[in-house]
């Protein structure tokens, strides 16, 4: 009997496992966008539905938060690449008078950036991203103090789902937000 009870309790351990979810922390629809790539062509939030894509807000000449950012999803790409987790990366900027395409292409390129699934954006006004930041990623982002040119925003990384509600949110600053990342996209790409 005691070997049946511990056999019950390892296959309800096994199948609870087996059953993991996506733990959330955020719900809220992406606003409808259409948007410039690095490579002068439109990127729409249309474009992105269907598939699972992780979102943050950067500048290209940023000296602060940007850095660690930018290299942080330049290797959860990588590793996305080695756990074939196929799901598309989206770089937002915050900046966009500054940012052309050309801009985010030569940064793209410095980052080495796989382009097949990393975009990065412009191609609007301060006003525009500031509304989709703050109304659909609950991010802050102000324009830069009297004086400088350094952009006020938020540093998480966002997992939008394949319907384009942001579902979850990270810290794009901490490396060990890569690995959290990873086992989420296995949970949800499974």
């Amino acid at each position: 009997m005691k070997r049946l009870q511990a056999l019950m309790i390892v296959l309800t351990i096994f199948l609870v496992a087996c059953g993991e979810e996506l733990e959330t922390n955020m719900s809220k629809e992406v606003t409808d966008f259409e948007f410039t790539t690095q490579d002068k062509e439109s990127l729409s939030l249309e474009d992105l539905k269907g598939e699972w894509w992780i979102a943050d807000f950067i500048f290209t000449n940023c000296t602060t938060v940007c850095l660690p950012m930018t290299s942080n999803m330049a290797k959860l790409q990588d590793k996305m690449k080695d756990e074939e987790l196929d799901a598309q990366l989206v770089s937002f900027s915050v900046d966009p008078e500054y940012d052309t395409p050309e801009v985010l292409k030569a940064y793209a390129k410095s980052y080495q950036a796989d382009l097949d699934n990393w975009t990065f954006l412009t191609g609007y006004d301060f006003q525009t991203i500031k509304d989709l930041s703050v109304k659909s990623f609950m991010s802050a982002l102000e324009k830069p103090p009297e004086g400088s040119d350094q952009v006020m925003h938020g540093t998480r990384f966002y997992l939008v789902n394949p319907e384009g509600e942001v579902v979850k949110n990270y810290k794009g600053v901490e490396s060990e937000s890569i690995e959290q990342i990873i086992k989420d996209l296995k949970i949800v790409l499974k």
